[in-house]
């Protein structure tokens, strides 16, 4: 693996240092790149447990991510328990929190949805000084859950004496100029159900990213210093056929399909009816650190 030199809790850090907030569109380039490497990950099974700012290397001159630090993470095997005692506090999900131990690769999203709003709050989303600190601070801004949604992330949690606490609307907890985009796929990453969470191909797919998909030959992405973007595209089989074929093809713009990453291109060139699934590699943004 290449070297990389910061990561995107350093440049963060930096960022509130001098008190501002990330562009826009590199919360975008980021947290698209973070969606692609779980969405690879979980296709195989893989949950990271770990994700957080620390664990998510950036090379601030190209923009490129990657996922590192897999030393928690774990293969999850159905009707197998687990420890529900992972993963950074700010960004555990709730149902680690209930006590868990039957949990799922939803745990990522749930800490890439802390991550997201992180980079535009310019702080940490859910501040906890303890566990059940944690929980609260999650409270004050979903409501008190329901006992369904208790049920959903820990059916054998019993106790159920929470203060009902109504809800704050996401708009409310973000700056007035955060695009709506962005609000609604943190609401989608941040359920306290972990069925309804939204998977990470899904969050790729979302309207947010579509600034992403343009045509660069119409309308081409502007980074800092006019640097350009790194390569977005380059899907593997092993990704797409965890999806749909309407978000398949959201992923994918025409403009960027090719014989490796849209099968049908190769059967479009020769005449015939479509060619066959791409190789099986391992894409550019999920890489394990040695």
């Amino acid at each position: 693996m290449e070297y990389i030199p910061d990561t995107l809790y350093g440049v963060a850090r930096q960022l509130q240092r001098s008190k501002q907030l990330m562009p826009i569109v590199l919360v975008k380039l980021y947290i698209y790149q973070i969606c692609r490497a779980l969405g690879y990950t979980h296709s195989m099974g893989i949950c990271h447990r770990d994700i957080k700012p620390q664990n998510l290397l950036l090379n601030p001159t190209t923009h490129v991510v990657k996922i590192c630090d897999f030393g928690s993470a774990k293969m999850l095997q159905k009707n197998e328990p687990n420890v529900s005692y992972i993963c950074s506090r700010y960004y555990r999900a709730p149902e680690l929190i209930f006590g868990a131990t039957d949990y799922s690769t939803a745990i990522d999203v749930w800490s890439l949805g802390c991550v997201f709003g992180e980079l535009l709050l310019g702080s940490p989303l859910f501040p906890g000084e303890s566990g059940v600190d944690q929980l609260v601070e999650i409270i004050k801004v979903l409501g008190t859950p329901t006992r369904d949604q208790i049920e959903a992330m820990n059916p054998n949690y019993t106790e159920f004496q929470f203060p009902q606490i109504q809800a704050h609307p996401w708009s409310k907890v973000f700056r007035s100029r955060t695009p709506p985009e962005a609000i609604d796929l943190i609401a989608k990453m941040l359920e306290y159900d972990p069925i309804k969470r939204i998977k990470p191909l899904e969050a790729a797919a979302h309207p947010f990213f579509d600034e992403l998909r343009q045509d660069p030959s119409i309308s081409p992405l502007v980074l800092p210093q006019n640097v350009p973007p790194p390569v977005l595209f380059d899907f593997t089989w092993q990704e797409l056929k965890s999806v749909d074929v309407a978000t398949r093809d959201i992923l994918v713009p025409k403009h960027a399909r090719t014989a490796t990453n849209w099968p049908d291109v190769v059967g479009a060139e020769a005449g015939g009816g479509g060619g066959g699934p791409p190789p099986v590699d391992a894409p550019a943004d999920s890489e394990q650190r040695e």
